[in-house]
This record gives C-alpha cells, structure tokens and sequence, in this order.
C-alpha cells in the first residue's frame, strides 16, 4: 500500500495506475464491443463516437479537480499549482492548465486528420479496415508519448533552459506552418515507406485486415512472412504521430510542466482520433484557416515562455492561455466554417 501511494512524477503511483486502467478499459470497450467487427463507420456513427471522447475528456477536467484539490499539494511541478494558497485555487488552476492542453492537442490531432486520410488513400485503405489500423496506432501512440513526455520532465526537472529551447521550437515551427500551409507531403516518396519496401517482403494488395500474411516464396517455395501493405500503412500513421509529437509535446509543457497534467491532456485528446477522423474525413477542407489558427497558437505558446519571464514574474496565468488559445482555435473554426460554406463536400474515403 506505501508503494502505491508513493509520488512518482508528482503523483502517487495509484492514481496513474487508475488512469491507465481506465484509458484500457475504455479501448477494450471500444474494440471488443463496438467495433468487434470489421464494418464500414458512417459519419453518424463518428459523431457519437466522438461525442463519447469528447465527453470523457471534458469529464477528466472533473477528475483533475479532484485529484488536484486532494493531492495535488505533495509534488507539484508546476510553479502555478504549487503557488495556489487553498485546495480550490490549486484544483481550478490544474482544470485551466488541463484544459487548455486539452484544446491545443485536440487540434493538433485535427491537423493530424489530414495526413491519415492522405495515408489512407496512397494505400487504397477500404473504410471497413481503416478503424484497425487506427486502433493499435493509437496504442502506439499511448507508449510513444508515455516515452516522450517522461524523457520531457527528466529534461525539465534538470534542465530549466530547455523550456527556452521548447519555446524556439514551437516558434519556429508555427511559422513554418504559415509559410508552407499549402504543402501536401509526398507519401510514395517517404524515406520511411522506401526503406520498408526495401527490408520487408510486401504482398501486392491488401488481405483483409491482416498485418501479415504467409505466403510461399516465388524463388525457393518455402512459406515466408509476408508484410501487408496494411502494416506499412500502420508504420506511416505511427511515424505522422512520431512527427507531430515533436511539435505537440514542447506544446504542452510550454503550458505546463507538469507531467500528470501533459500526459492525460495528450491521451484524451488522442484517444478520439479515430472516431475524429471518420467524422472530419470527408469535411476537413471545411477546416483549412484553421491551420493558421493553430500556428498563432504554436506562436504564441512558443512566445508566452519568454513574456511569463519578462510580464508576469515567472508564468502566463493560466486564464491566459486558456482565453487566447480557446479564442483563436474558435475563430479559426468559425472563420472556415464561414469562409467555405459554399464549397460542395469532399468525397468520403475508400
């Protein structure tokens, strides 16, 4: 029982126990009963899946609260929640913080929607396999950020400057954003994509939902694994999150450095990428300005790590940055909206 209530990361060991307990029973749910089965999702399907997601990652910001009223207080690693002088300041400064993490990596993970969709048509994906390669990339992804994010608190406990070199990063690549928002990546010519084809056996077309297939050798005869072109497809969304958590990750501990905090915000904004994707699919390019939206917000996350040293003794208050990132990524939504209402609807995916 000592160990389980031991901190580890500013937060004893139970509660991140009963975290990734609930993030598996949710995935559990999510295969073995709504989607036991390979079928085609429709988009009114997706809208109440992703009503389901969203519910439960507004429904955390509830659980944050609490946790952060009870036990917020042993190890906090963020100056802001630690600077609280009541349960309540520090539990509502946590849901400020939690919550605009939230918002910001819901939106990176809509930017994501485009380059899976672009993945998923290279590969002639049908629809009705697309849900299982989402599905054990988004437990990739669970392990990839589990990685990042610790490597990013080591980095941050020890190493104060680093959040100055988050905040380059961050600057540097919301400008990049709005200087190459019209460039579409070329999926055939990926470095990755060539150096699997080159190391693996591939089969020419799909085999259902199969990973990998046994098939005899055309040379010796003998029976050899095969790759599918299902995998190679798996492999590229793993690596198109690879690259956005170099973007998303400096995002969120620019918001906070608090390991509970970035890590549950990431998760819940991720684990409704899926049903994200089947419902923005065939309607992201309703959504184009607001990737100028979310390259201010890079910018101005980048720069508010420098203005917290500079204007406000330390950091940005989180009211700030929940009012400046929620109004931009809103005006960015409702500016696309507007501006591309008379645009006919995409195609939806194979």
């Amino acid at each position: 029982m000592e160990l389980l209530n031991t901190l580890w990361l500013g937060m004893p060991v139970w509660i991140w126990l009963t975290f990734l307990g609930s993030v598996l029973a949710i995935l559990a749910f999510d295969l073995g009963v709504m989607h036991r089965d390979s079928h085609e999702i429709g988009v009114a399907e997706s809208l109440k899946m992703s009503a389901l997601y969203i519910g439960l990652g507004l429904a955390w910001a509830g659980a944050v609260y609490w946790i952060y009223a009870h036990y917020g207080n042993a190890g906090a690693l963020d100056p802001q929640i630690a600077a609280a002088s009541t349960a309540s300041e520090r539990a509502w400064t946590a849901v400020k913080l939690y919550m605009t993490g939230y918002l910001v990596e819901k939106t990176l993970a809509m930017d994501n929607v485009f380059i899976i969709s672009m993945i998923f048509t290279y590969f002639a994906v049908p629809r009705q396999y697309q849900h299982r390669v989402l599905f054990w990339g988004i437990l990739g992804v669970i392990v990839l950020r589990a990685i990042m994010i610790g490597l990013g608190a080591a980095l941050v406990m020890e190493f104060t400057w680093i959040m100055y070199l988050f905040g380059v990063v961050l600057l540097a690549t919301g400008v990049k954003m709005l200087v190459m928002i019209d460039h579409q990546p070329d999926i055939g010519n990926n470095p990755v994509l060539r150096f699997l084809k080159k190391h693996l056996r591939v089969t020419d077309g799909l085999h259902g939902q199969a990973f990998t297939v046994t098939q005899p050798d055309p040379a010796s005869g003998r029976l050899v694994r095969y790759a599918t072109p299902l995998l190679l497809c798996l492999v590229l969304v793993e690596v198109a999150d690879l690259v956005f958590a170099i973007d998303s990750v400096p995002a969120i501990f620019a918001i906070t450095p608090d390991p509970f905090i970035v890590y549950t915000s990431n998760i819940f904004a991720i684990l409704g990428l899926r049903a994200l994707y089947f419902a923005l699919a065939a309607v992201v390019h309703r959504f184009y300005y607001l990737k100028y939206a979310l390259a201010l917000v890079l910018i101005f996350i980048g720069t508010k790590i420098f203005l917290g040293d500079w204007l406000f003794d330390g950091k940005v208050p989180a009211m700030i940055s929940l009012g400046v990132t929620g109004g931009l990524l809103a005006g960015g939504i409702l500016f696309s909206l507007w501006k591309t209402r008379q645009q006919p609807r995409a195609p939806a995916m194979n």
